[in-house]
């Protein structure tokens, strides 16, 4: 009888000691896109901050297929793997709806932990081309088209983006007449916009700020129907065009298999890191205002921007690229 209990004993100490190797194992933190966007710069702020409350935490890029290679790694892990994905309005609202079966199901494969943030896109012009056609505001804009049909180039950081959606609503609510032509990125449409190739871009907020700061870009618009923090003087969209908003968000996610109570303790060290006032001035210069929204009430975000997404991709026809 004495060697079953001790073997017994043996194979729980096994046990034992291979979930508490898999509970010192560092988070990893995965941004399903390339380093240096604002999703992949509020990574490393949120687990430097976090790193008090949850030890040791790396960042790591695994772009691919607009971002759905990053986070399927997420949705097949256990919860021993330590693993956390800054999920987006893209990956989690506007993929499942353009027509491509997708390797996770936004529904049933993540527990949404807290969002880091609600962005707008900045609808820009070179200072040239505003100085040229006399663009102060999206009401000239919108006037111009009008009296120039098809006569400006719309760019958009590829089919299915914010942006793209965001010029497809811009057509449709105010009945224009605009090409709408895609790039790979967001910064591949920027630099078509400096070039000359397209005349106005619905650009990522972020990539812009720098831009507009040194007077190369001049900002016509924000997709929000209120003003961001970074550019209190530029006007919502929503007050030329009645009915447009459109945000970028942004926040983390965890298997869905993670128990409740680490997902409440990782959601309270991420909360915690993004109220840091050492830290809420770097949000700030990305126009990343403080966001309170954890567990329960994200996850109801997510679902409301999936069937709100689902419906201006239907209005707008925009399908799969």
């Amino acid at each position: 009888m004495k060697r079953p209990l001790l073997l017994a004993a043996l194979l729980s100490a096994s046990v034992f000691s291979a979930f508490a190797q898999n509970a010192a194992q560092p988070l990893s933190f995965v941004v399903p896109y390339p380093a240096g966007g604002p999703l992949d710069t509020s990574a490393h702020l949120l687990s430097e901050g976090a790193r008090q409350n949850l030890g040791a935490i790396t960042v790591t890029n695994k772009p691919g297929a607009g971002g759905v290679t990053g986070v399927d790694l997420i949705a097949k892990a256990q919860p021993q793997q330590n693993l956390v994905v800054m999920g987006a309005v893209a990956t989690h609202a506007v993929l499942p709806h353009l027509g491509k079966a997708l390797s996770y199901d936004v529904n049933t494969d993540f527990k949404p932990l807290i969002l880091v943030a609600r962005v707008p896109n900045v609808l820009v012009t070179t200072k040239a081309r505003a100085a040229e056609l006399k663009l102060q505001n999206t009401t000239d804009l919108v006037a111009y088209i009008k009296a120039h049909p098809n006569g400006l180039k719309l760019g958009a950081a590829g089919n299915g983006s914010i942006g793209h959606i965001a010029g497809e609503m811009f057509k449709t609510l105010a009945n224009l007449r605009i090409s709408n032509q895609q790039y790979e990125g967001a910064s591949a449409a920027q630099k078509a916009l400096l070039k000359g190739e397209v005349d106005v871009v619905f650009d990522n907020l972020a990539s812009a700020l720098p831009l507009i700061a040194s007077g190369e870009l001049v900002p016509l618009a924000v997709t929000t129907l209120s003003p961001n923090i970074a550019l209190p003087n530029v006007p919502p969209m929503n007050e030329a065009v009645p009915g447009f908003d459109v945000a970028t968000w942004f926040g983390v996610f965890a298997p869905a298999s993670l128990p409740d109570k680490d997902a409440q303790k990782y959601a309270e060290a991420f909360q915690a890191a993004l109220n840091d006032p050492k830290y809420r001035s770097q949000y700030r210069k990305m126009g990343i205002a403080q966001e309170n929204m954890r567990l329960l009430e994200f996850s109801e975000f997510v679902k409301r921007e999936n069937r709100r997404f689902q419906f201006l991709i239907s209005a707008t026809k925009i399908k799969a690229g």
